[in-house]
């Protein structure tokens, strides 16, 4: 597991990621923004990283994320396009709707499990929403997560059962991060429910997502690398003015779960 906390890092479109304007606390670096979490280890820590990225952030409608996701998901390669989660397809920004090779926002933490529906806040959070193939997210479902399965045939590389879905190694660790933010996120003091990811599948509408043991072996296998990081720092800049700490500090998974 990638343990160093942040260095200087030049990513693909030349954007160096050093000192990171924070205006809601007043910071100037990453470690700065998560000042109050520093030193902190197992629920102390959990609840000081809730107070940082619940604290002056923007909440998006769902329509602005249509906006948002074309930029945070952006093809490197190809300023016209967003990369598909799933497929790691490059596809054509404008070809968003509900055509069967088109591509829509997907929910990593499906929105059925807490019942969030597509309202600001959980049902709007970029840090979980991600373009994804029409058809492919659709075949995912509200799945929980665990390895194992029939392999996707629109979608190489996925597999899937009756309750769950396994992503293609290139973006494993991204999910696993991605449902650790919400559940660190979400803690029921915001009018939604408290989302807590878990060691279960088949979780249906509960407010639950699993299998944490294999996000955690996922997170481990799959490191944030210079796109996650990017997409991370999008999000800070443009759009909701916060982060996910799991990909700044991978090693506070283990200090959380």
């Amino acid at each position: 597991m990638k343990t160093t906390r942040w260095k200087p890092l030049t990513l693909a479109l030349g954007i160096a990621l050093v000192a990171v304007p924070v205006p809601s606390a007043g910071a100037s670096t990453v470690d700065d923004y998560y000042e109050g979490a520093l030193g902190k280890t197992g629920p102390e820590l959990e609840a000081a990283l809730h107070e940082i990225i619940s604290s002056g952030t923007t909440t998006l409608t769902y329509d602005e994320v249509w906006d948002a996701l074309k930029a945070t998901d952006e093809d490197p390669d190809n300023p016209n396009n967003v990369v598909l989660l799933y497929s790691g397809r490059s596809q054509s920004k404008d070809s968003n709707g509900g055509g069967a090779d088109e591509w829509n926002r997907e929910h990593v933490w499906a929105k059925s499990h807490g019942d969030f529906g597509t309202a600001p806040g959980p049902g709007t959070d970029v840090h979980h929403l991600r373009a994804t193939d029409v058809s492919v997210n659709a075949e995912r479902g509200n799945k929980d997560f665990d390895a194992g399965g029939d392999e996707v045939a629109e979608a190489p590389g996925n597999f899937t059962d009756d309750d769950s879905w396994e992503p293609r190694d290139e973006v494993k660790g991204d999910i696993a991060r991605m449902v650790f933010y919400m559940s660190v996120r979400y803690e029921g003091d915001d009018g939604f429910a408290d989302l807590e990811v878990n060691d279960e599948v088949d979780n249906g509408s509960a407010p639950n997502i699993g299998r944490l043991s294999v996000l955690k072996q996922w997170h481990e296998q799959d490191p944030p690398d210079a796109a996650e990081q990017r997409r991370n720092q999008v999000i800070f800049d443009q759009f909701q003015h916060n982060r996910n700490p799991f990909i700044d500090h991978p090693e506070w998974v283990e200090e959380i779960w």
